[in-house]
């Protein structure tokens, strides 16, 4: 009898119109992925009594949680949905002018998760984004990692939908197909040659809501969009520096794109907080400023954070 391979594993994806309940009919959707953690949990409940012998009596399985990562390469078009869980919201606009920004409306997907050598199918359900990790470093595609929770897992031999939709076939955003500004809140953003990196994360702290008579969620609460990260750049002279001495308010603007062009998201933090400017000296080449920043609400763009996306 085989055993599963990594190599023959598929993630698809449905969304949710009720918390927790896949449609009757779904039409899955594959996800492109590089690793993923999904998995579900129980709490243990164990009994209290005291025993002369020293040995328990009781350990019964509590209340049920699923969760974990999804790590991709970003890339056009697949992760549109899972960026609009992240951020509470929906893509909107028309043209050249198709907008996320940060929303109050949570967004709930069915994933399945297929052993297609083995035929076993995991599927979670009620999940969704609770925080989103972006990565863009020089030499590497541009990576995000979904961290998800939800509502349950159920495993059968059939999947769901063995019919499902295929991906995009677009290529991933790559470090050097795109650009980074910099500038002061409500000014210009000039292009810098300099930044060596930024990560940042969008947090928004969902978590299950437990009641008695059920061993799994009703619903996930969740807190406030919380948007931090971490610009590094190489050390030339004092600007980003008296950024974080002079507590300047900034603006950045975070453009990625594959080769094709044409194809590129464009990530706008219009008012930051830089709050630390730490230059080691950890070898003898060149030194490196770390900026980590926190994202603030712009009255302007009504958002701490725009994500633009090409209308086609």
């Amino acid at each position: 009898m085989p055993f599963s391979q990594g190599s023959r594993a598929g993630l698809s994806y449905v969304e949710e119109t009720v918390f927790g309940t896949t449609p009757t009919t779904p039409s899955l959707i594959q996800l492109p992925y590089t690793t993923h953690t999904l998995n579900l949990t129980k709490e243990r409940v164990t009994g209290n009594d005291i025993q002369p012998d020293r040995m328990a009596r009781v350990d019964r399985h509590g209340n049920r949680s699923v969760g974990g990562d999804i790590v991709v390469d970003l890339r056009k078009g697949d992760y549109d949905v899972f960026l609009e869980s992240a951020l509470f919201n929906t893509f909107s606009g028309s043209g050249e002018e198709i907008y996320l920004k940060v929303g109050t409306t949570p967004k709930f997907f069915s994933i399945e998760d297929a052993a297609t050598d083995i035929a076993q199918f995991r599927l979670f359900t009620g999940m969704s984004v609770s925080s989103l990790a972006v990565s863009i470093r020089p030499n590497q595609m541009v990576t995000g990692t979904f961290s998800m929770v939800g509502k349950d897992m159920t495993i059968s031999g059939t999947s769901v939908d063995p019919v499902k939709t295929a991906p995009s076939g677009n290529q991933p955003f790559d470090s050097y197909s795109g650009a980074l500004g910099i500038g002061d809140f409500g000014g210009t953003l000039s292009d810098v040659a300099i930044v060596t990196g930024i990560d940042f994360t969008i947090n928004n702290a969902l978590a299950p809501t437990f009641v008695v008579g059920s061993a799994s969620t009703p619903q996930l609460e969740y807190g406030m969009a919380t948007i931090e990260g971490t610009i590094t750049a190489y050390f030339e002279d004092a600007t980003l520096i008296n950024r974080f001495l002079n507590e300047t308010e900034t603006g950045i603007r975070v453009e990625v794109d594959d080769p094709s062009a044409g194809s590129g998201y464009t990530w706008l933090f219009p008012r930051i907080k830089i709050n630390g400017a730490d230059v080691p000296v950890d070898n003898p080449t060149s030194r490196i400023i770390t900026l980590p920043f926190v994202a603030l609400y712009d009255t302007t763009t009504a958002t701490n954070l725009r994500i633009k996306k090409p209308a086609a």
